[in-house]
């Protein structure tokens, strides 16, 4: 007892390190996320709908085959349009995966039941070797 009372300091700064270790895995097991392997499969097995919701300067620059593009600032609005199947497995893109996580709370905010995002994003998806369009 007298140990933890003399090393309280150590003791918390090991259990918070250790919180910090554990935290991605926490995070992952809670999150929508696909990667690459199983995006392509949605893509080719359920007919997933591809939507980038980068900038337009981001998705002239590259994007996956056969997305379409909706900036995030115009998902709300112009989503329903262009994926109009809400039942449909739809996968959001954006170049690193963190504005996508954003866009998959707006896709289940409108309906979407099975809004994911591409893990990691187009880099991602480039680091895979998979083939990237330029507009």
């Amino acid at each position: 007892m007298q140990f933890i009372l003399d090393n309280w300091m150590l003791i918390s700064v090991a259990l918070a390190s250790g919180f910090l270790l554990f935290l991605p895995i926490i995070q992952g097991a809670s999150s929508s996320g696909l990667t690459v392997i199983e995006t392509v499969q949605k893509i080719n097995r359920e007919k997933a709908v591809v939507i980038d919701v980068c900038t337009d300067a981001e998705f002239n620059a590259g994007h996956v085959p056969g997305a379409k593009h909706i900036p995030l600032s115009e998902l709300n609005d112009r989503l329903p349009v262009v994926a109009r199947d809400k039942n449909l497995p739809l996968i959001l893109v954006c170049a690193s995966g963190m504005r996508s996580r954003s866009a998959v709370a707006v896709a289940k905010k409108l309906g979407y039941t099975q809004a994911l995002s591409l893990t990691g994003g187009l880099k991602a998806w480039r680091e895979a070797s998979q083939p990237v369009l330029k507009s």
